[in-house]
């Protein structure tokens, strides 16, 4: 399981581990700047904008190729994209500066101890995927007619994406997965369209003027259901085996879905 559902959010696993690390985080300061040292609330504070916003900057700084091309991407954190490091740097500038007293240092070392024990243990629950074979259904392609099995795509390592032209973060990440897939002779990519008419698929494409390979049609969503991933959009990075390595839930970064395929191929 590498999502979370709470009614209608789907958090993929590693943010949700984030969020609350975040949250317990928040209130270990708030319990112990009101027994031990009020000045561990102002600490708290600061520390989490300069973690964050450090940890930011240096996954930007980290992929400064990809983002020159596209700087407005920088501020699209609802992708992803924080260097654990330079977050630990940014928090510690901020408790060097802030933390004076042994009493605020101890509050500052139990609270990052509550947030890191918070965060491991939902990353722990949450990061586990099973190795699921690759689901026995044919699919009909886009261009009309004829069927596929997925299992054909077996051989060589395989990415499926799964989306809907309904989907504003299918829509958004869509340009750069035809890209990647264009350049990319490494890897097989499926784009599975999610219970769309043909009609309707062609009609988007033909309007944001996209040329894809391998669109396959899933009327009855049978590979979600095999999966068991929920919401849209998700990618599925598959061995060359057929079985299934990583999950990727909700829009995907260009780093994101490069380092994916790294570790992908590097098996």
């Amino acid at each position: 399981m590498q999502a979370v559902s709470i009614g209608p959010l789907v958090f993929a696993g590693d943010r949700f581990a984030a969020i609350i690390g975040i949250g317990a985080f928040m209130v270990a300061t708030s319990i112990l700047s009101s027994r031990l040292d009020s000045r561990i609330g102002r600490w708290s504070t600061w520390a989490l904008v300069a973690g964050l916003i450090s940890a930011r900057l240096g996954h930007v700084i980290e992929n400064a190729a990809s983002f020159a091309a596209e700087p407005e991407r920088i501020l699209a954190v609802w992708q992803g994209g924080f260097s654990w490091q330079w977050g630990a740097a940014g928090i510690a500038l901020a408790s060097a500066a802030l933390v004076r007293t042994r009493r605020a240092a101890i509050g500052a070392v139990v609270s990052l101890g509550v947030a890191l024990f918070a965060w491991n243990v939902i990353w722990q629950l949450t990061n586990a995927t099973p190795s699921t074979p690759m689901p026995d259904v044919a699919l009909e392609r886009l261009e009309g007619g004829s069927t596929t099995a997925l299992t054909s795509f077996r051989g060589k390592p395989v990415v499926v994406n799964l989306w809907a032209s309904w989907c504003p973060p299918c829509r958004r990440e869509m340009p750069m997965m035809a890209e990647m897939a264009a350049a990319r002779g490494d890897v097989t990519f499926l784009f599975v369209n999610q219970g769309e008419r043909r009609t309707t698929i062609e009609g988007y494409l033909n309007s944001e003027k996209l040329t894809l390979s391998n669109v396959l049609l899933d009327a009855r969503m049978d590979v979600p259901r095999h999966y068991a991933t929920p919401g849209l959009p998700v990618t599925l990075f598959i061995g060359a085996d057929g079985k299934l390595r990583s999950i990727h839930v909700g829009e995907i970064s260009r780093e994101a879905l490069t380092g994916a395929l790294s570790r992908l191929l590097a098996e």
